[in-house]
């Protein structure tokens, strides 16, 4: 008999918060939410994410802001993965962001780099994924508008997408995207002795 696909699941929160970066811990979906083990959610909200917060090296090295005045959040915690399928999953997420925002301009606009997501030479989001020691986490921030960035941004705003909408459609498709991955591990035939 096959294991039952993993549960996952997600909630948009309706009221505004800020992402200063301590979100980005085990249990606080839990905690603020009621919903424990895998699972993805999303706000809206400003970010402003200092430096005693930073998970990303690089940012903390180079005292980098991480600030928006306005971005719709998604926060994502699995109990079954390291950091390398933490990472994979952040890119996961972050290219059903790209295809949903293309798709909906009817145009391949979005360019993904890495974990971030770009108009142009404007940058459109901020990613970070880690692991605690019971969970690996991941944080994505798109622009809701370009004010209050440090750097030069583009913004759902600027390209015509209602910010609420899209986020249920992204956690969505980061739901059947797992939900995919899984299935797929499950019916693969072993290469060796056949």
């Amino acid at each position: 008999m096959m294991e039952p696909a993993p549960r996952i699941r997600s909630l948009f929160l309706d009221d505004a918060l800020t992402y200063d970066g301590s979100q980005l811990r085990s249990h606080w979906i839990y905690e603020q939410c009621g919903l424990e083990g895998d699972v993805i959610v999303a706000f809206s909200g400003p970010c402003d994410v200092q430096l005693d917060h930073m998970v990303d090296v690089e940012d903390r090295v180079r005292e980098s802001k991480i600030a928006a005045a306005a971005m719709l959040h998604f926060l994502v915690e699995h109990f079954d993965a390291g950091i390398g399928a933490a990472v994979l999953r952040q890119h996961l997420l972050v290219s059903n962001m790209a295809e949903i925002l293309n798709a909906r301009l009817g145009a391949p606009q979005v360019r993904r780099q890495g974990s971030d997501l770009f108009v142009g030479d404007a940058k459109l989001t901020v990613s970070v994924a880690t692991v605690s020691p019971v969970s690996a986490l991941i944080h994505a921030g798109i622009n809701v508008t370009d004010e209050g960035t440090p750097v030069r941004t583009c913004s759902l705003e600027k390209l015509g997408i209602e910010p609420r909408a899209f986020g249920v459609a992204v956690l969505e498709a980061y739901i059947r995207e797992i939900q995919s991955t899984w299935r797929a591990r499950c019916k693969a035939r072993p290469a060796w002795g056949r």
